[in-house]
């Protein structure tokens, strides 16, 4: 997968600008405040439909603008004849449109099924410090892009759960929940064996890239926590025993929803003791892991790379391992910085472009 126009307009302080990156290094230079991680943001929106910085009605918006707008253009493996595939999305904060190779898209989901970017910035260490809700998005973006009736089955578990929350929170009898019961387990059944065959998948890919690019820390271990205590109990005898306790709080408090996983290091077996800066190299791993399998899974399509501000979230000598490394997988990368570094491996910045972002405006070169 190779990106090859990214037009943007009303990203914050960008009025438009239009970036034509090279099929392998890209760096986006400029100072603090001129723009460049919102280039990066731009392209996220597109692949997430939202920024990692938040909501898109959450300041993304460029002031006294109506919309934000998004074209991308990219080449893919899938393409027929070599064509390029298309993509527009506008975006109020409220209201949104899209279109895809020409054709009008009822769900935002289908324009982020359609472009696949992995994204590493200064929030990333969240993957590994933060609420199991940014791991659990992790898994299932990952099963997203690479089985393709994978969200139906998260659907379906996502309506039953609503709705079984919806009674409890009314007080209905014991009947009622009995039937609403019994469809979640069933939803939740696939959702929780993909997910952990998934992260079992990833075990060893994280590993092979830890070796690589985060040798300090130790063989890492990957641990799913499925939600409940499924070795002790099923999931419909869970949801019987925390019945009254649902009751009382008003939502289901086990489930698919509530998993979890977590990675320890050989030299570190509990998560909590690692630096921010060595949860910031776990969180790379696994981001890492994650683009590989997406290219083992689909014919060697590796997602593109968008790494913001890397100077500052990784030191020296890890950053010529995570630069050398993607330049061995012949990935599209993208990275952010106040300047080109001059310590860089000299064969790495060959054949790199440069694009200097200055007052919300981009030039190449």
């Amino acid at each position: 997968m190779r990106l090859t126009r990214l037009d943007l307009r009303n990203v914050r302080n960008l009025q438009a600008v239009s970036l034509r990156p090279a099929a392998g290094l890209n760096l986006l230079l400029g100072d603090n405040g001129a723009g460049k991680t919102s280039v990066l943001e731009g392209l996220h929106v597109m692949a997430y439909g939202r920024s990692f910085r938040g909501r898109v009605r959450d300041g993304l918006i460029r002031r006294g603008a109506d919309a934000l707008e998004v074209f991308v253009e990219w080449s893919d493996g899938e393409a027929l004849d070599g064509q390029l595939r298309r993509a527009g999305l506008r975006h109020t904060g409220q209201e949104w449109s899209g279109r895809l190779d020409g054709a009008d898209v009822g769900q935002l989901g289908e324009l982020c099924a359609a472009l696949m970017v992995v994204t590493f910035e200064p929030g990333s260490h969240a993957l590994i410090s933060g609420s199991s809700e940014v791991r659990r998005r992790f898994l299932d973006w990952g099963l997203f892009h690479v089985e393709q009736d994978f969200l139906p089955q998260w659907r379906r578990y996502a309506r039953a759960l609503r709705q079984r929350n919806a009674l409890l929170k009314s007080g209905v009898s014991n009947p009622q929940l009995d039937a609403w019961d019994l469809e979640l387990v069933e939803a939740a059944q696939p959702l929780d064996s993909r997910r952990d065959a998934y992260l079992r998948r990833l075990h060893g890919a994280v590993q092979a890239v830890a070796a690589d690019i985060a040798p300090g820390l130790g063989l890492p271990e990957l641990v799913f926590h499925p939600g409940w205590r499924r070795q002790e109990l099923s999931l419909a005898d869970a949801l019987l025993v925390a019945r009254d306790r649902d009751r009382a709080v008003g939502y289901t408090s086990v489930g698919p929803h509530r998993a979890d996983w977590r990675i320890r290091f050989e030299d570190r077996p509990e998560q909590g003791l690692l630096s921010r800066g060595q949860a910031k190299q776990a969180a790379l791993c696994c981001l890492m892991a994650q683009a590989q399998d997406c290219a083992a899974r689909s014919q060697g399509r590796w997602p593109i790379i968008a790494l913001d501000d890397l100077a500052s979230e990784l030191d020296r000598h890890h950053q010529h391992q995570v630069l050398d490394y993607l330049h061995r997988m012949q990935a599209q990368v993208l990275i952010s910085g106040t300047e080109r570094p001059a310590h860089w491996p000299a064969e790495l910045l060959v054949d790199a472009a440069m694009f200097h972002v200055e007052h919300g405006e981009l030039r190449a070169g």
